[in-house]
């Protein structure tokens, strides 16, 4: 099946995002919340990161849906797949303030439908048209929404991924959390402790300046959580993105698994358990798609982006197809029979539950994954689209994929060049099976980018 991506006017890959002040504005996001609040009727839920700017603008898109006669329930500061959760379980949409990854002068607003799935290309047109093309107005003062103020909800959303998994599963491993002093340090470690681990943690008191690291897990920000990890003689330490949607791991010996490593061993265990279809985007290593299919399962790929990932995984199933496991080769992984959006701390939660029933070291099982080498660039411009053209004129004989960007084939290997959905910023990956002909695909690719982007 085919997944169409639809150019927004404002919101990008995963919601919108801006730095505060500038891009991003109270009277911008309380004109999201109007927008939201027409088309969506009924009970919002409303969450927060951890950013400094996370409590000014929580109040905007609450005052915006209030004012078009939603109610809203604000669950305070948890991660986005925890209010996902919660969404999906017992409200009529939500709004998540959070700009993910970005560093903390950025912030944002992610819109979530009834199923816990972010809004997808077609509503959120819907919703930008609202925002810039008509300024609903609010309803009079008797009709104005109610709020509640609910923090303790996000035990829900630990209790339903411990009890996902056989009692004491973590029992006798011992695992480092780095919350990265974003939200999940009020869900990873409790629901690790839950399943029977011993934990200990590194950044794992709320801060929106992020003292210690970026938002971004980064090896390079990972260093302490490395170090602990070896120290204490834990199995593995995890570490989270600015809003916990996303998990990456460091194994006992205290090196970076990289992201696509990680898919692949969690989607080969659950593959051999179970049969049915996988989906990931186009910019996913082919060393998920060779697991995959050595366990007798299916691949779908998609554009970029976990909404493509989510929706398409609901269509596969309302087709009557089976699918069992679906994610993005950056940590941001999608348990079908949990929900249907990128889960930190499921993924965390399930790494416990596969060294415990293989009875092996975390570097013992990404070594007997495929040999791959990734490469990934990317370069500043405005000029996109023209590139883009471009790079396809060039190499239109050979096999290329238009899915999302210019995704060129060449013997067992490939090239992705896309715009950001997220950043002014042009994306370069090359997937090979060495690193002498992933470099040389590199030098090349970059070679006729830097020409076309002189003239």
């Amino acid at each position: 099946m085919h997944t169409t991506k639809f150019q927004k006017r404002l919101f990008g890959t995963n919601g919108v995002r801006g730095v505060v002040g500038k891009d991003m504005t109270p009277d911008l996001v309380l004109k999201i919340g109007q927008a939201f609040g027409t088309m969506r009727k009924g009970c919002i839920a409303v969450g927060r990161d951890t950013r400094t700017s996370g409590e000014t603008l929580v109040k905007a898109v609450k005052s915006g849906l209030l004012s078009m006669g939603c109610d809203v329930v604000d669950c305070g500061i948890l991660p986005t797949p925890a209010l996902q959760y919660l969404v999906k379980d017992q409200f009529d949409g939500g709004a998540m303030i959070t700009a993910s990854h970005n560093p903390p002068e950025y912030n944002g607003v992610k819109i979530i439908e009834a199923d816990g799935t972010e809004m997808g290309d077609e509503e959120t047109i819907r919703l930008e048209h609202l925002v810039f093309d008509t300024s609903p107005s609010p309803l009079p003062w008797d009709h104005a929404g109610h709020e509640i103020f609910a923090p303790h909800l996000i035990r829900n959303y630990i209790d339903a991924i411990v009890h996902h998994f056989p009692e004491n599963t973590g029992s006798g491993l011992t695992v480092v959390v780095d919350p990265g002093s974003g939200p999940s340090c009020l869900t990873t470690p409790q629901i690790l402790i839950g399943m029977g681990c011993r934990v200990f943690t590194v950044n794992g008191i709320m801060d929106g300046t992020f003292p210690k690291r970026l938002p971004e897990p980064s090896p390079d920000g990972l260093r302490t959580l490395a170090d602990l990890v070896v120290s204490c003689g834990a199995a593995f330490g995890v570490a989270h993105d600015g809003d916990a949607d996303r998990s990456v791991f460091i194994d006992e010996n205290g090196s970076f698994v990289e992201e696509n490593q990680e898919f692949a061993l969690i989607a080969r265990h659950i593959c051999h358990q179970k049969k049915g279809a996988l989906v990931t985007p186009v910019s996913t290593s082919q060393m998920v798609e060779m697991v995959v299919k050595n366990e007798g399962c299916t691949i779908h790929y998609t554009p970029v982006g976990s909404i493509y990932v989510a929706r398409t995984m609901l269509s596969l199933i309302n087709e009557g197809k089976r699918v069992v496991f679906g994610g993005e080769g950056n940590g941001g992984l999608i348990f079908p029979d949990h929900q249907f959006c990128r889960d930190g701390g499921m993924t965390a939660a399930m790494m416990v539950s596969i060294l415990s029933q293989e009875k092996k070291q975390l570097s013992a099982l990404t070594g007997t994954l495929p040999r791959r080498i990734m490469i990934k660039d990317k370069i500043s411009t405005l000029q996109g689209a023209e590139v883009l053209e471009e790079i396809k004129n060039i190499y239109k004989n050979e096999t290329l994929d238009l899915t999302d960007g210019v995704k060129i084939f060449r013997k067992n290997s490939w090239a992705l060049v896309r715009t950001s959905g997220t950043e002014p910023i042009m994306r370069i990956i090359i997937d090979a099976e060495n690193a002498r002909y992933g470099q040389d695909f590199h030098r090349e690719l970059m070679d006729h980018i830097s020409a076309v982007s002189r003239q």
